[in-house]
């Protein structure tokens, strides 16, 4: 509703300011906070339009109108698909143009690789089951960082992720080790990969070995078989890399945080996942288990 929206940016507008754009009296607003339950109202074209335009710069330009009108929704305005299109579109508010993703694996070396146990099946029933992994890559001014990640199926969250100046093994083994200790999983999860050398590597092996992990592999040169992963770096890129310039590294690593944890994993809605946030789609299938458990 409004004033829930209201509430969330005061610290950002003034609430004059507001109660104005969205036609609500500041009296009424504080009326909510004290408990009360003022009726909505449907918003004008002038309205939803800078209501639009106060998520997009909100969430910097991440959601095209689907995910626009969701996240109105959720926040208890209506509207309608044809409406917001329309608006985004006559405003030239656009989600940011997607690139091609830029494979930075190296896989030509003598290490032993893994079979494709995955097998491109990404519903795993339940969280712990199966995570993804891999790398990318960011330009700074001060030089390249690399990010890995470890992503858990189930829900689409980033449950672990290193950043480090270099490709070496120690960032696949930080991102794994963060991971293991969020979510502290037991034996027999399966860790896919594509087969480059950081993760065929003796160490990282024997890191999967030490937490009772199962290793898969992509095939070489097949993309498509760690597919979510390489859906999250592009939406990494596309919605908040491209075009963004860093001027120093530790710049880059505060904004990778701040899409990965607060935004990613907290708020991002995913259509894989019904339009829910990671926390939301977890934090739901826990509730049902939890209910299941008193009814049986």
């Amino acid at each position: 509703m409004r004033y829930a929206w209201i509430d969330t940016q005061r610290k950002v507008y003034p609430l004059p300011l507001m109660c104005d754009v969205l036609t609500v009296s500041i009296s009424g607003y504080r009326a909510w906070k004290r408990g009360g339950s003022p009726m909505r109202k449907r918003l004008t074209d002038t309205q939803m339009l800078a209501l639009i335009q106060a998520i997009d710069k909100e969430l910097k330009g991440s959601y095209s109108s689907p995910r626009m009108v969701r996240e109105m929704r959720d926040r208890g305005f209506p509207a309608s698909k044809q409406r917001v299109e329309r608006l985004m579109r006559e405003n030239g508010i656009r989600a940011r143009h997607k690139l091609r993703y830029k494979a930075t694996t190296d896989s030509k070396h003598n290490l032993p690789v893994a079979k494709n146990l995955l097998a491109r099946d990404f519903t795993p029933p339940a969280p712990n089951k199966v995570w993804t992994a891999d790398m990318t890559y960011i330009w700074t001014d001060e030089g390249w960082l690399y990010l890995a990640v470890v992503i858990d199926l189930f829900n689409r969250e980033v449950v672990g992720w290193s950043i480090k100046p270099r490709m070496t093994t120690d960032i696949v083994m930080d991102a794994l080790t963060m991971a293991w200790f969020r979510r502290k999983p037991e034996p027999g999860l399966m860790h896919h990969s594509d087969r480059g050398s950081q993760y065929a590597s003796h160490a990282f092996q024997a890191r999967l070995k030490e937490y009772g992990m199962v290793c898969s592999m992509s095939r070489k040169g097949n993309y498509w078989d760690n597919a979510p992963t390489e859906s999250f770096f592009n939406s990494l890129k596309n919605e908040r890399v491209h075009g963004t310039r860093y001027r120093t590294k530790e710049e880059a690593k505060a904004d990778l945080f701040d899409y990965i944890e607060p935004f990613y994993n907290r708020k991002r809605k995913h259509s894989t996942l019904g339009y829910a946030s990671p926390k939301k789609f977890m934090d739901d299938w826990l509730s049902n288990q939890h209910e299941k458990e008193l009814a049986a």
